[in-house]
């Protein structure tokens, strides 16, 4: 008898072991997965500056990820639990890795980045050319030598990033849906929520690492080693910087292709866990094998379709993925161009505006995701419960977000730009009135985008239009002195770059800061109830494919076009664009710090508010269907409820006294 209970004690070990193998496994995968993700949408400006495209262009680049996944997200949910899970989601850990190296490419395949700039040591220019001039023929006309603007067909190279963000897309497919069905499949129920919480929680582990990683980047030149960075005019917080995008990327391909290994050696299933006794183990795999072998002599496509239609007519499935999709178009936006609106609306750099994301957001998200699978645990929240919970403290969570109304910086004042020479704020909506009388003489470029700050706190275009005639010092540690449009008592003097914001913005970014730690804290609280809402309102059979069908809504009707749609809308506040060799338009350069606001703030606050009147109605029909005697297995109840089980659900509620959770499980 003893040797029967060591066999049956050892037998469970290894198959509890085995699955804290796979959750370690998939954690990792998810780290992986949001690692690359992450660092992707952090250098989205850095992209957009290397190659001059538009913010539109680059939000289309951005969603092709949504393109690569939503090529098979469905059809993995479905077949990929027929399949083995594992080894699906090793291949797509080295499919992810091939797209990173991908992205990378471009910089290895096309020459040195050049910046616009009337100092740039490139410009063969004499060494007085850039300054204030009287009489003297035009030296920054763009140039108009056909074979010199065939160099710009490089710009193409986006191409690149494009497709290699499509292969990741592809990638990724799997790892979702495949290892979040994997452990509701073989855990036990009241495990499920605390397991899925870890498995977040390395979701947010991943962000940590690629934004370090972004702000490591983002702050090293691009072509650092193949160029003098001495000689540079452009610092990090300049318009014009890029980062070692192409450095990061590399280092995803390799993380991604690591990740895959643990897979390779994982089974196709497992038992159940807390199953005691190894006979009903024996007896459960034999009964899953004889239901294989009977599905692949059926047909492996035969339940599809009603799966699909018993998932379309679920009330609370159908309403969840509306939240989800109107949720969703509000976050990618945010996400996707908070650390612009760090860099545009108060005066950041983009290493230090990832940095900053990275140190006051992912922490309490990381925190949040792990007290609320902790909470689901200890009290065995109710699907009703776990509803109640993640509206109601989602619903906190958006009202403080208003608050970020109040917490707003004044535009950079550039002369000739949102202000007038004499310090009269313009009009931005009319056209911009470059040249003064300080400058009329001076013969100009008016659309190259080179900026000083001058001793007076105004910041010029570039040193000719601030009146400048001599000049000291090289590459950024070059000053200006006799500018005539620069008003100040005794010698007028600028230096490279726009002036700071002012203590009184910095203050103002404290504040936003703090605000986002305590929102994204509420807001991951609510998060695993709300996907335990998901999970629990459908068929267990259905799980896998319910769960990719909502990755499939969200990413069509928001992962997609929600980045394009926004970058035209900030696109539209752009107030210059750079110009490129023969005199076309590239990246914006300044934008209206106000409208930039609006749209970055109101646009989200009016999506989200909009999926609150679907929450309510679930909340409506889970309260309408909740039965008189519902006790601990009321998510039995419901299940049954809305899979069309009523009578099995009843009959598993009066039996609930004596079944454990795991047991009624089962039995459905």
């Amino acid at each position: 008898m003893g040797e029967t209970e060591k066999r049956i004690e050892t037998h469970r070990i290894r198959c509890l072991s085995k699955l804290k193998m796979f959750l370690l496994a998939i954690t990792c995968a998810y780290v992986s997965k949001t690692l690359s993700g992450s660092y992707m949408n952090s250098m989205l400006t850095q992209i957009e500056r290397q190659f001059n495209i538009p913010t539109s262009l680059v939000g289309f680049i951005n969603g092709s990820f949504e393109i690569g996944n939503l090529l098979l997200i469905i059809f993995v949910s479905y077949f990929g639990t027929k399949l083995h899970r594992p080894i699906m989601i090793g291949v797509g850990c080295v499919v992810m890795g091939l797209g990173c190296f991908l992205q990378s490419l471009p910089h290895f395949l096309m020459d040195r980045y050049e910046y616009e700039s009337t100092v740039s040591v490139s410009g063969n220019l004499s060494s007085n050319s850039f300054l204030c001039m009287e009489n003297r023929t035009q030296s920054f006309k763009p140039t108009e030598d056909p074979s010199e603007c065939v160099k710009e067909v490089k710009s193409l190279m986006w191409v690149y990033v494009l497709v290699g963000n499509i292969i990741r897309g592809i990638g990724e497919t799997p790892i979702m849906p495949l290892g979040i069905s994997y452990i509701e499949d073989f855990a036990k129920s009241e495990n499920s929520p605390l397991y899925i919480g870890f498995i977040e929680t390395g979701a947010i582990i991943g962000p940590l690492i690629g934004l370090s990683l972004a702000s490591f980047c983002a702050n090293v030149y691009v072509d650092t080693g193949s160029v003098n960075t001495d000689d540079l005019t452009i610092t990090p917080t300049d318009t014009r910087w890029v980062g070692a995008w192409w450095f990061g990327f590399l280092v995803c391909a390799g993380v991604n292709v690591l990740t895959a290994i643990p897979f390779f050696v994982l089974p196709k299933t497992l038992p159940k866990e807390g199953l005691e006794d190894i006979a009903e183990t024996v007896k459960n795999d034999k009964e899953e094998k004889q239901s294989e072998v009977r599905k692949k002599r059926v047909g492996i496509t035969k339940d599809f379709l009603p799966f699909m239609k018993s998932l379309l007519c679920n009330p609370v499935y159908m309403l969840f993925i509306l939240i989800s999709v109107l949720q969703f178009n509000a976050f990618v936006n945010m996400i996707s161009f908070m650390p612009k609106y760090l860099e545009q609306h108060y005066g950041k750099s983009a290493s230090d505006a990832i940095f900053l994301i990275g140190i006051y957001n992912l922490p309490p998200i990381c925190i949040g995701y792990i007290v609320g699978g902790l909470i689901m645990k200890k009290f065995k929240i109710t699907v009703i419960q776990a509803a109640h919970i993640g509206c109601w403290l989602s619903l906190i969570e958006y009202l403080l977000y208003f608050l970020c109304f109040l917490m707003i910086c004044d535009n950079s004042s550039v002369a000739g730009i949102t202000t007038s020479y004499e310090r009269v704020p313009q009009d931005l909506h009319v056209e911009n009135v470059i040249l003064a009388d300080c400058n009329m003489d001076c013969n100009c470029p008016t659309k190259i985008w080179d900026p000083v700050c001058g001793n007076d706190g105004l910041s010029y275009m570039s040193a000719c239009l601030a009146g400048c005639e001599t000049s000291s010092g090289t590459g950024i540690n070059m000053v200006f002195q006799n500018c005539s449009c620069i008003q100040t008592p005794g010698n007028s003097s600028a230096v490279l770059g726009l002036c700071d914001k002012g203590q009184d913005c910095s203050m103002m970014l404290q504040y936003f800061l703090i605000l986002s730690v305590v929102s994204s804290f509420i807001y991951s609280l609510s998060a695993i109830p709300g996907y335990m809402v998901l999970l629990r309102c459908i068929k267990p059979e259905e799980k896998s494919l319910g769960v990719g069908l909502h990755a499939f809504c969200t990413r069509v009707l928001a992962g997609i076009p929600a980045p394009i749609y926004f970058g035209a809308l900030v696109d539209s506040t752009c107030l210059h664009w750079g110009t490129l060799k023969c005199g076309e338009s590239g990246a914006c350069r300044i934008y209206d710090s106000t409208n930039f606001r609006y749209i970055y703030l109101g646009l989200p606050a009016a999506l989200r508010g909009s999926s609150y009147i679907p929450a309510f109605l679930i909340l409506i029909i889970l309260r309408k269907h909740r039965l008189p005697e519902e006790n601990a297995s009321s998510e039995t109840m419901l299940e049954a409820k809305f899979t069309g089980k009523e009578n099995e659900g009843k009959e598993t509620d009066q039996n609930s006294k004596v079944l454990n959770d795991d047991e009624l499980k089962t039995k459905l």
